[in-house]
């Protein structure tokens, strides 16, 4: 009978438990932090990338920029989310997975989201005006005005998405060396815009293959599995020979070093492992194939260390 009354008081209007515990403030405080999207906060740590290969981050005023560049684009990115949320919060309600979101639950408010997200969006380059980088700040409006045309738009166009948010992960990785002053090699801005070109087709493949990962994303309609294996296979061949010609180089310093050739082994075997995860269908979210796959991170690990010895040792 009281299981009656509260369905019935629910059907006439009044919010049931799970209703009234999402207007709490502690409720409210952690939907906010989910719809912010920390664990993409992962893919910030690209920042990270050119100031160590280059071997300064040892210096505690090129480890505070690098950590500057990575604050900004933590903040910035989860605006976008949240704006990206809100475009699509239709969209997201309609699908089996989405609709958990906190926008599209209703967990958080689409005007709070909104709001929200335009304050993080436009605090992260004003928080770096008044410290004098305007390289950085640069990176960081490109940034903000790529997302923005894959927001309304880029996403719905076939590879004008892919390209897009492999963009992304690029000026990360831009962000980083230009916030400590690093010049870019060729290697290196070759290397990465292949690994994000990698990582955003085999998403797209994984999310084909899974329909309800996709969301009935619109660009999804013009691939096919077989072209996004090709692709991903394209760009996962360049990108280890890149590599391997950087590794053998000597970082184009004209001495191979034994460390940097040795990290060739775990690039070849994280490549190998991440292929592997795509064909099981679990690359729609690279987030958390880092936070999860053990083998991956111990690629990741020994790939670091051996770049590590060959840059830091005589």
């Amino acid at each position: 009978m009281a299981e009656t009354e509260a369905a019935a008081a629910r059907a006439g209007g009044e919010p049931g438990p799970e209703d009234r515990s999402a207007g709490r403030p502690a409720a409210r405080a952690a939907a906010l932090l989910r719809a912010c999207r920390p664990k993409q906060w992962l893919k910030n740590l690209l920042v990270f990338a050119a100031p160590g290969a280059a071997g300064v981050l040892t210096d505690p005023a090129s480890a505070g920029w690098a950590a500057v560049a990575f604050a900004a684009f933590c903040i910035a990115s989860s605006g976008t989310y949240l704006l990206n949320d809100v475009r699509d919060v239709e969209a997201d309600r309609a699908h089996a997975r989405k609709r958990c979101r906190p926008v599209a639950s209703g967990a958080v408010p689409v005007p709070l989201a909104l709001g929200l997200g335009a304050v993080l969006a436009a605090a992260a380059p004003l928080a770096l005006l008044p410290l004098g980088n305007p390289a950085l700040l640069g990176v960081l409006l490109g940034y903000l005005a790529l997302t923005a045309c894959y927001t309304f738009y880029l996403k719905r166009v076939i590879i004008g998405d892919v390209v897009a948010v492999a963009g992304c992960h690029v000026l990360r990785a831009l962000a980083g060396g230009v916030a400590v002053g690093v010049p870019f090699t060729a290697w290196f801005l070759i290397v990465v815009s292949l690994g994000a070109l990698l990582v955003v087709v085999g998403k797209r493949e994984a999310e084909l293959r899974n329909p309800e990962a996709g969301g009935g994303r619109a660009a999804l309609r013009g691939y096919t599995v077989s072209y996004l294996v090709q692709v991903r296979t394209m760009a996962s061949a360049a990108m280890i020979v890149t590599y391997c010609l950087w590794a053998l180089d000597g970082h184009g310093e004209g001495t191979a070093g034994v460390f940097p050739a040795l990290s060739i082994v775990p690039f070849i075997v994280f490549v190998l492992r991440y292929h592997l995860l795509v064909d099981r269908g679990v690359g729609e979210e690279p987030e958390e194939i880092a936070l999860r796959d053990r083998p991956l991170q111990l690629c990741l690990l020994g790939m670091a260390v051996l770049v590590g010895l060959g840059v830091h040792l005589p």
